[in-house]
């Protein structure tokens, strides 16, 4: 057996899970990836087995232009993306707000955690939920790298005040 593989197929699963919700369920993913409901309902079964084929991940990556899925699976087989552009509507991005997402974000993984592990037991929903947490913190977090990227970019930005 291939070490990790449980471990790559829940982190898959997840991925495909959060792609769903992104586009706004089950029914709205169906309708932009032209697979059935049960089809694409089995894959968002935390569950089931089933992994979406490329052909469904493609076009609902496009329309909620986040590449989780894609980086996962780059990621299962020990490789990475690198941003190689920056959005032109970002050359003075809003850091504070950013950063509080980012915080934000890491209270609700912290919270989770400590509701997961108050019994001293990890149950299958509390991981999954930890889960959960711990990808939204990773997209807050990304997202405030690429704001002070693009501020040390533009030489700096007033955070009070205007430009």
């Amino acid at each position: 057996m291939v070490p990790n593989a449980h471990a790559r197929h829940f982190l898959l699963k997840a991925k495909q899970r959060d792609l769903i919700a992104a586009v706004g369920g089950v029914e709205r993913a169906a309708a932009v990836c032209n697979f059935g409901k049960s089809t694409v309902g089995r894959c968002y079964n935390a569950n089931g087995p089933d992994v979406m084929p490329l052909a469904a991940i493609f076009p609902l990556e496009e329309e909620c232009e986040r590449f989780d899925m894609s980086e996962a699976i780059a990621a299962a087989r020990g490789r990475r993306f690198a941003e190689t552009d920056i959005a032109a509507d970002e050359t003075h991005p809003n850091i504070l707000a950013r950063h509080a997402e980012a915080v934000m974000r890491v209270g609700e993984l912290e919270l989770a955690s400590a509701v997961a592990f108050a019994d001293g037991r990890l149950t299958p929903a509390e991981a999954e939920q930890i889960d959960r947490a711990t990808a939204a913190l990773e997209r807050a977090l990304l997202d405030l790298r690429k704001a002070t990227a693009n501020a040390r970019g533009a030489g700096g930005v007033s955070l009070v005040g205007g430009e």
